[in-house]
């Protein structure tokens, strides 16, 4: 005999559990036609673990560069209307950065970028049906002295009449653009094979991991005289300029010298600074050209500044090495490079 009362129970229970998933899939279905979050405003700019986002601009003598920078729309649906959002630079953001991670230490601290190498329009446009624009930014570095780390704070604007709110994260809502210009042979080289002997000891020498080459025009760079880089307080001083060839020269030699005379650099007489470049594509990757660019450099130098009243006299030479990877899928240039 069948058992009533448990048949029933137990089709009374298959029954509310059929009805829960239906009522729980007819709520999920209606909660996301609304949003779920607030349609906050938000840059694009993902911060390192220097604080800063590194954004690469191709140096040009002449001309400007634009820098495309994200802004997007938060939200589980698409944007409904027309937004302008207002941009500004934001000093306050950046001296607070300063002063939180380098307290005291000046030397380390980013600088403001001076007006003069950028330009850019206070409002971006985000159409309706839209969830992200970019931000045009102008670029013009002729002259830049990258001794400093430049930076260009930004900030969305927020108004009581503005139809848009920022993200209420800082990091969201901020945009701190470390500026690095770049040509065909700044970056950062290996310094396996670089010798900085301290006269008359020239069998124990001091090595670094690497060498950073800053730009300064299309064919100049300059490095740091030594064992210095760009967190010594007196490294202004200790700049050694390297000028390449013309481009369509067969010249492999490269000019040196330092604009500042307190430091006597001095070229070997019998060993010229020569460099080489070559490129390839890799076998496994055939959209990938590797550039590899290697520094001969034979110098000397004075230190004056570290014991004062002494000038030390330092004899450096070896080669510098660089590998600069491509990837040729990617139309951008400062996007194609893989730093």
């Amino acid at each position: 005999m069948i058992n009533i009362k448990k048949y029933n129970m137990k089709t009374i229970y298959n029954c509310w559990i059929v009805l829960s998933v239906l009522l729980l899939a007819t709520s999920c279905n209606d909660e996301w036609t609304e949003e779920q979050y607030k349609q906050y405003i938000s840059f694009a700019a993902p911060i390192n673990d220097q604080g800063v986002m590194n954004i690469y601009v191709r140096y040009k003598t002449d001309g400007k560069v634009t820098y495309k920078l994200p802004l997007t729309v938060s939200g589980t649906t698409m944007n409904s209307q027309d937004l302008d959002v207002h941009v500004a630079i934001d000093p306050d953001t950046l001296n607070i950065m300063n002063q939180e991670r380098f307290s005291t230490r000046t030397e380390l601290f980013y600088e403001l970028l001076d007006e003069k190498f950028y330009s850019f329009s206070e409002s971006v446009h985000i159409p309706a049906d839209s969830y992200a624009e970019t931000m045009n930014i102008d670029f013009t570095l002729n002259g830049i002295d990258m001794v400093e780390k430049w930076v260009l704070p930004l900030t969305i604007v927020d108004d009581a009449s503005y139809n848009y709110m920022s993200h209420p994260r800082k990091n969201y809502a901020k945009a701190l653009l470390r500026v690095i210009p770049f040509n065909d042979y700044s970056g950062t080289y290996d310094a396996a094979q670089y010798r900085i002997f301290l006269k008359p000891d020239v069998k124990n020498p001091f090595t670094i991991s690497s060498q950073r080459a800053f730009v300064v025009d299309d064919r100049t760079i300059f490095i740091y005289a030594g064992t210095r880089n760009i967190d010594y307080l007196d490294r202004k001083q200790y700049k050694v300029f390297i000028r390449f060839p013309e481009k369509g020269t067969d010249s492999k030699l490269l000019e040196v010298w330092s604009d500042n005379p307190e430091i006597e650099l001095e070229l070997d007489e019998k060993k010229a600074c020569t460099f080489t470049m070559n490129e390839e594509m890799d076998e496994l990757k055939p959209y990938l050209k590797k550039i590899y660019i290697t520094l001969y450099l034979y110098y000397s130098f004075k230190d004056y500044t570290t014991v004062p009243g002494t000038k030390l006299e330092y004899v450096v030479e070896g080669s510098l090495a660089m590998q600069r990877n491509l990837n040729t899928l990617i139309p951008d240039e400062d996007q194609q490079i893989q730093w």
